[in-house]
């Protein structure tokens, strides 16, 4: 599918846009799923990004997030994110964790995952901090006094917070096109909101460097980098 008939399929259209780690990518922020160079094809998930895994060795998991956070601290928004952020009234679902939407200008963000910029109780007593990714701090105890203070974001095996999956399902079910960025459509229960999508009646716009699960659902996709091919799609005429 060309440019023009993307052009096309969102004029006039209420938007959502879905995004995954693609998006923030060209920003040098590291992807997890890609075979040359992704996060988890040099650490185990499990051990890195689980509660089982915080359990065993939770200085481990929280060096390794010190790692992360050092890079995202010092990412900034690229011409993707500003593309969307010139969006006011686009919904923006994201399963990233690194506010690179929000300090772009992007209004109506739901982070299904969390945001790596804070810690929280890992007993979930309510005790929230937000940190400094160019110097983060290393385990350490929750004021409670029950458990360890871990990033505030969703681990394999956890559920996701229930008011932002409502939030997120109510805007892939109220648009006329999900705008799929930068995604490999393979973490669940998040890459359902494609699917979800379609069946109330959307079109699929993928956005992708390559081939993904998600091309299967697409109606439309465009194959390039996304911080080329997202201000092309949007930019006013």
């Amino acid at each position: 599918m060309t440019l023009d008939a993307a052009r096309r399929c969102i004029e006039g259209a209420t938007i959502t846009c879905f995004s995954g780690a693609g998006l923030s990518a060209p920003s040098g922020v590291g992807t997890f799923r890609d075979p040359t160079g992704g996060w988890w094809t040099k650490y185990d998930p499990m051990k890195m990004a689980s509660p089982g895994g915080f359990h065993e060795d939770p200085d481990l998991v929280m060096d390794w997030y010190a790692e992360r956070r050092r890079q995202i601290g010092h990412a900034e928004p690229n011409a993707a994110h500003r593309a969307l952020a010139a969006c006011p009234g686009m919904m923006q679902v994201t399963q990233n964790t690194d506010n690179l939407l929000q300090r772009a200008g992007c209004d109506n963000v739901i982070q299904v995952h969390g945001s790596i910029w804070a810690d929280r109780c890992h007993a979930r007593c309510g005790h929230v901090e937000t940190i400094d990714l160019q110097d983060p701090p290393g385990l350490r105890p929750c004021p409670c006094g029950r458990a360890s203070l871990r990033p505030d974001v969703v681990w394999f095996g956890e559920p996701l917070v229930q008011d932002v999956w409502n939030r997120a399902e109510a805007a892939c079910t109220n648009c006329d096109v999900l705008l799929v960025v930068g995604t490999s459509a393979g973490v669940y229960p998040a890459a359902g909101l494609i699917g979800l999508a379609r069946e109330h009646g959307a079109e699929i716009l993928v956005i992708n460097t390559n081939w993904s699960e998600a091309s299967g659902m697409a109606d439309i996709e465009l194959i390039g980098s996304v911080d080329d091919v997202l201000p092309e799609l949007l930019r006013p005429d």
